[in-house]
């Protein structure tokens, strides 16, 4: 992964710090990789995070992986990995998720889309769910990232009326 060295090899669960919890996986480069990766994190995170911000990590994988697989080539192995990582945050636990594919030779770029079109809105929604999301290329291929802040979960329309 980058850097910080925080993610762990294929299924595996790394404890970075009483503060930092992180997992990775590796599913396959194809339309089933989507549907694998939500299931491990609905899997792990369920009891985790709370359902709306669940919802919302869900959504932005699927779009990520999804994009990976239609847009990116796959890492070696016909593979694509993802993680996520939890920290400890004044607010509640911040998560990061990430995609590591192939890279692609025009990096994820946010576009216009018709009213009518099938596709094109994908970064919209990781845009509109997310707080902070990026790309990182790097020799093996590039990473597009989504960061989630506990703050910004709650939503008017999951309010409960008091």
């Amino acid at each position: 992964m980058t850097g910080d060295g925080q993610w762990g090899r294929e299924g595996a669960k790394v404890s970075t710090g009483a503060a930092d919890r992180a997992w990775c996986v590796v599913v396959p480069h194809h339309a089933a990789g989507a549907r694998l990766a939500r299931r491990r994190l609905a899997d792990e995170l369920t009891d985790v995070v709370p359902p709306p911000l669940l919802a919302d990590l869900v959504a932005v994988l699927a779009e990520l992986v999804g994009n990976a697989v239609r847009h990116a080539d796959p890492l070696p192995g016909g593979v694509v990995r993802v993680a996520w990582r939890l920290r400890d945050s004044a607010g509640g636990q911040q998560v990061q998720l990430r995609v590591t594919d192939g890279g692609a030779a025009a990096g994820p770029a946010i576009r216009v889309a018709d009213t009518d079109a099938v596709d094109g809105r994908g970064l919209h929604i990781i845009s509109g769910l997310a707080d902070r999301w990026g790309v990182e290329r790097d020799g093996l291929g590039q990473s597009v990232w989504a960061e989630f802040d506990p703050a910004e979960v709650t939503r008017p329309d999951l309010a409960v009326a008091g």
